[in-house]
């Protein structure tokens, strides 16, 4: 995996329902390295800190080659990278294939995979169509929240240098496929009971619809 694009966004503002919302999903390439801190990254705008931030989401990365999909349904988007949130466009991220647990080394930062990205109306409204929500959920096309072990630099070309692999292999996909289904197969039920990296609040919340009849 490599970085193709570094990306912050600024606070801006939207109308929803009748009232002022903000977001900072509008995330523009920078030229620049971007530094990941231990909860967030420095310079970028987070709004709604109670779902994004923290230690378990201090950044996100979402798949260069999936760009040509979404492109294919909203062609009349006025396209550019750091178009779904991301601080990091990453060339060759595979959600089948990405770990919970993965401990990576990208630029000067330690990195860990924690979580796929859940959608929101946010969402919906950046790209002008609230089905996009139901369109994303059923892919496997979610990216990855990452926490900083070791915080540091990460610039445009940076590749991922993979450290430790989790032994448990419970993929990004996986996990975005349980938030979303009750009627896993009990492979990966056993996968998620074995699960020690995945967050206390989220594993909670997916043992427990997930819970063996």
């Amino acid at each position: 995996m490599k970085v193709i694009s570094t990306n912050i966004g600024k606070r801006t503002s939207f109308q929803w329902n009748g009232e002022e919302k903000f977001t900072g999903i509008n995330k523009k390439p920078v030229d620049h390295p971007i530094h990941l801190g231990k909860t967030d990254v420095v310079g970028d705008v987070v709004i709604e800190r109670v779902v994004h931030a923290g230690p378990a989401k201090a950044c996100y990365l979402y798949s260069a080659d999936h760009y040509p999909y979404w492109k294919n349904i909203y062609p009349n988007q006025e396209w550019h990278l750091g178009m779904f949130g991301e601080n990091l466009t990453v060339e060759g991220l595979d959600e089948t294939t990405l770990y919970i647990g993965n401990v990576y080394q990208v630029g000067s930062a330690k990195i860990v995979i924690t979580e796929p990205r859940q959608p929101c109306y946010k969402f919906g409204f950046k790209m002008g169509d609230q089905g996009i929500l139901k369109k994303f959920i059923n892919t496997t096309f979610c990216g990855s929240y990452i926490g900083v072990l070791e915080e540091g630099e990460v610039n445009a070309g940076d590749e991922f240098i993979l450290l430790e692999e989790s032994p448990n292999e419970l993929s990004i996909a996986e996990v975005f496929k349980m938030r979303f289904t009750s009627d896993p197969n009990n492979g990966l039920i056993t996968k998620l009971e074995n699960e020690t990296a995945l967050p206390e609040k989220l594993h909670i919340e997916l043992l427990n619809l997930h819970a063996r009849k």
